[in-house]
């Protein structure tokens, strides 16, 4: 059974930034791409980021230049570095399976505010 938990969100000011991570099990973490997506208040699901089992990345335009996902496979983790955050990336963040939000965690909010 896919499990993610994600933590590292909190309150931070316009230009900071924060480092999301995100625990995974139940699945064979490394043979899977892995995915960001996000959620802002009364909006859908937004994907954000992708990285394939071999460690190449995509990323939305929205946050293209700004966001960096990595992982470690030996660790079952995935990471993503937010930097130059905006009030529009206030939103509570998830890591998942699939682009659509499909096998996702908990999430981890992420308000950007001064």
């Amino acid at each position: 059974q896919v499990q993610f938990v994600e933590s590292g969100g909190g309150l931070v000011q316009p230009g900071g930034s924060l480092r999301l991570s995100c625990t995974a099990s139940g699945f064979p973490f490394s043979r899977f791409f892995l995915n960001w997506v996000r959620q802002a208040p009364g909006k859908g699901l937004e994907w954000i980021s992708t990285i394939s089992s071999l460690g190449k990345t995509n990323y939305a335009d929205s946050v293209k230049g700004r966001f960096t996902i990595s992982r470690d496979n030996a660790k079952s983790m995935l990471y993503l570095q937010m930097d130059s955050l905006k009030p529009e990336d206030t939103a509570v963040y998830y890591c998942a399976t699939d682009r659509d939000g499909s096998n996702r965690g908990p999430g981890t909010q992420v308000t950007v505010s001064s």
